[in-house]
């Protein structure tokens, strides 16, 4: 592994407090490698091993580290395609579908956002976007329209069996009971 030379901006207090302070768990990750190397002195490799990483990923951080100093161990935005829904009408759709109680089925969403921007996703797209815009897909419970009244479901339950005995002169007035 070739050495690495890191310029150290900060001492090693205020990147503590400053590892501290991170709530992203990545960063602070990153953080860890780096002063663990550059401020306690240990291999990075061993580092990478510790926090269940390889030798790879640590080099990269620890490089990006020494030409953008704590800037670099941020997160990089995408690159990608860009959105076709504006701001706007994401936030107007977002508010609509919120402001219903009932729900919203997919193919409902679909003609909003048609109507909304004149967009057209496929069915499984749409999908995509509720999840990323947070809302979650409720299955609806199965209703039985025709179930029993609970006096037929308690004549429908299993009675103990009662032996009678009886002599043969009597059946025929306990057939009723049979």
């Amino acid at each position: 592994m070739p050495i690495l030379h890191i310029h150290l901006n900060l001492t090693k207090a205020s990147f503590e407090k400053i590892y501290r302070a991170e709530q992203d768990a990545r960063i602070k990750e990153r953080m860890l490698l780096v002063l663990n190397v550059a401020y306690q002195g240990m291999v990075a490799a061993h580092v990478a091993r510790d926090l269940h990483r390889n030798r790879t990923w640590a080099c990269v951080w620890l490089k990006r580290y020494g030409k953008e100093g704590i800037e670099g161990l941020q997160n990089k935005p995408k690159i990608g395609r860009p959105p076709e829904l504006s701001d706007e009408t994401i936030y107007k759709i977002k508010t609509m579908l919120k402001e219903s109680n009932s729900g919203w089925t997919t193919k409902q969403v679909e003609e909003l956002i048609v109507k909304m921007s004149g967009k057209h996703y496929h069915h499984i797209h749409t999908c995509r976007i509720l999840r990323r815009w947070g809302f979650k897909q409720k299955v609806p419970r199965k209703v039985h329209v025709n179930t029993a009244s609970a006096e037929e479901k308690n004549d429908f339950k299993k009675r103990p069996v009662r032996y009678l005995w009886v002599s043969r002169y009597k059946r025929k007035a306990l057939q009723q009971y049979l």
